[in-house]
């Protein structure tokens, strides 16, 4: 069998054998609903109310405090929409950061066309946003700010705590989307500030099918599903147990071995960093270089585009993805790059790879090996690139020009 190396785990990760087997008897023999009252329903509602537990012993909540959902996407909008309908009395401003997932993005765009104000806060370089910024942006009508833990693409780790801090002296409340740092790096609710907080197991080997809305105590959201009284009436719907009981154990597992498995990926997430400007020209950092996950490794290369590098990587067996405009379905750069003032021509060349506990060094060995000659291989059909070596100049992204090398766009982030 062909060499496989998986590092899209910001999209899925693997899951864990042990959190399988969790997951197993509620799949054969222990098929009851949570919400009948017999002896099957009676062992579902009791897995459920484990993996509650479970969960918010993760994150340092309390049992009542955690609301089960479809997936993370749900609980994104259950956190701004919900947080809307239930305070709109009180005001119709809500502020988020203008790199969201499109979770978060696309609820508050639907809010904005229901006569809310939105306001997008601005990023630094890094994909940092300022608390000085939160607090310029929140007014007497806000009612909800809501900024990610940490950026999947680029993988920026946000101040949170000192966010969630301003949010709180102006008593508005603070929504934050955990679900790349949730089960990666240490998350606990109260440490951080949060009123609401997002998370989901599948980046730390739990299944699909499940996540998370942490919800303060005291802090009333109107459902999004209606037509029962799962999750204290927050959300009906039959409880999908196989998937919480996965959920819930992963939780289990993760707030053991985290700090493990943040030691080894980032020893091979810094091998990458160092060694592959050594052997490709020309590629620059994206995000932070050293407030960022630990399994995160982004960046653009020059001169070539991220759809062929990725598509040659996969011939390889080596599985990336990008931000580039070529591998968005959109055929548009990504919004997390356009936020960070990317070059457009360099920002095709945009490459992600998440790693997890299951990388080795070997395969890293492997990338390193593999990677350089691709460049090398689209570089050589690059007529931009071609140019480049003629002239010493760079093609403007505008047709007809182009500027000098020295003073275009001075990436201070090159590897």
């Amino acid at each position: 069998m062909a060499k496989e190396i998986y590092l899209d785990n910001h999209s899925n990760a693997k899951i864990d054998e042990r959190v399988l087997a969790e997951m197993m008897p509620y799949l054969k023999e222990n098929y009851g609903n949570a919400q009948s009252m017999h002896a099957l329903g009676e062992r579902a509602k009791e897995a459920l109310e484990k993996a509650r537990q479970q969960a918010g012993n993760m994150i340092g909540a309390g049992v009542n405090e955690i609301c089960f959902t479809s997936c993370a996407s749900e609980a994104n909008n259950l956190a701004v929409k919900g947080t809307a309908e239930a305070f709109k009395h009180k005001g119709r401003h809500i502020v988020v950061s203008g790199i969201e997932h499109f979770s978060v993005l696309y609820a508050a765009k639907r809010l904005g066309m229901m006569g809310f104000e939105i306001t997008y806060l601005p990023v630094d370089k890094h994909g940092l946003v300022s608390p000085d910024d939160v607090k310029k942006a929140i007014k007497a009508e806000t009612i909800l700010v809501s900024v990610q833990h940490a950026n999947p693409e680029i993988g920026a780790i946000q101040p949170i705590k000192e966010i969630a801090k301003a949010v709180h002296e102006r008593n508005v409340l603070f929504h934050t989307d955990a679900t790349c740092t949730a089960g990666i790096v240490p998350v606990n609710v109260e440490d951080l500030g949060a009123d609401l907080l997002t998370f989901s197991s599948t980046q730390f080997y739990g299944p699909k099918g499940a996540a998370a809305l942490y919800i303060k105590k005291g802090i009333r959201l109107a459902p999004l599903i209606d037509g029962g009284i799962q999750e204290g009436g927050k959300r009906a719907g039959t409880e999908n147990i196989p998937a919480i009981a996965g959920f819930g154990k992963a939780c289990e597992i993760a707030k053991t071995e985290m700090e493990t498995n943040a030691r080894r990926t980032i020893l091979l997430r810094d091998r990458l960093l160092d060694q592959l400007p050594k052997k490709i020209e020309y590629l620059y950092l994206t995000g932070h270089p050293s407030q960022r996950l630990p399994n995160n490794v982004s960046f653009m290369v020059e001169f070539v585009e991220g759809e062929g590098m990725f598509l040659l990587l996969d011939q390889k067996g080596i599985y990336v993805t990008s931000g580039s405009a070529c591998a968005s379905k959109a055929l548009k750069m990504s919004h997390v790059l356009t936020a960070i003032n990317a070059d457009p021509a360099i920002g095709q060349g945009s490459i992600l790879m998440t790693l997890s506990k299951y990388n080795t060094g070997d395969e890293i060995d492997y990338i390193l090996a593999e990677f350089p000659p691709i460049v090398k291989k689209l570089r050589e059909m690059s007529p931009l690139y071609s140019y480049f070596l003629k002239t010493g100049r760079r093609k403007a992204a505008g047709p007809g020009t182009d500027y000098d090398h020295e003073h275009e766009h001075e990436h201070e982030e090159v590897l």
